[in-house]
């Protein structure tokens, strides 16, 4: 196994409004191999995230050669997914992957800054994959719980710093401090987003009752 393979960063499950908000990039090293981080909202770093939704488009946005952009949905916003020659297993299945399909994908955070100063934030994938609703239905819940753990421990640290008796002695949390610092974006609204996909999932079951029910 290589080094690389030894030390590869743990894929995140994030949804796609918390991703979307996570416009601050940084790195823990001055390596220039050192891997590139995006810092959660709710308090972790990224440099790898897991996210299944609904490819509802495609396009080759490429000038001189293939560079494929996907628009990729789940019940809280919109992913915006690029490959292109670099990523070519990547862009052959948004080349022929016919929309909608429920797809699972694995790659990396980048951003992007426009000319009026907004970051945006894009997923450069590794490996994507057509998938089926279960298995699309299992990410939800599990990135329900995931972003849900970060909340907590997030409002834990909070609550520590605010405490007038923690002083010096309260736990530290680097990535919850750092979030604070940089983002204006309360937790509560991630708690939000984890009940309406939540929410989005009994619909889509009630439906299937009622369809079997006929």
């Amino acid at each position: 196994m290589s080094q690389s393979e030894l030390t590869r960063e743990v894929a995140r499950r994030v949804f796609a409004s918390e991703f979307n908000d996570s416009t601050y990039a940084f790195k823990e090293s001055d390596d220039e191999r050192a891997p590139n981080f995006a810092l959660l909202p709710t308090g972790d770093r990224a440099n790898r995230v897991f996210v299944v939704g609904t490819l509802t488009e495609t396009e080759d946005v490429g000038d001189d050669s293939e560079y494929w952009r996907g628009r990729v949905v789940d019940p809280t916003g919109t992913f915006f997914v690029y490959a292109g020659q670099y990523q070519p297993e990547a862009a052959s299945v948004l080349r022929d992957t016919e929309p909608p399909e429920y797809v699972s994908i694995v790659g990396k955070p980048r951003t992007y800054e426009t000319d009026d100063g907004t970051v945006n934030v894009s997923l450069r994938p590794e490996s994507i994959a057509v998938v089926d609703d279960d298995t699309r239905d299992r990410w939800v819940v599990e990135t329900a719980e995931r972003t849900l753990d970060r909340i907590e421990s997030f409002e834990e640290w909070e609550a520590e710093q605010e405490a007038p008796e923690s002083a010096s002695t309260a736990p530290t949390n680097e990535y919850a401090e750092m979030a604070r610092e940089r983002y204006d974006s309360p937790v509560v609204n991630y708690r939000n987003d984890v009940i309406q996909a939540l929410e989005s999932l009994e619909a889509i079951e009630e439906t299937d009752d009622a369809e079997a029910t006929v």
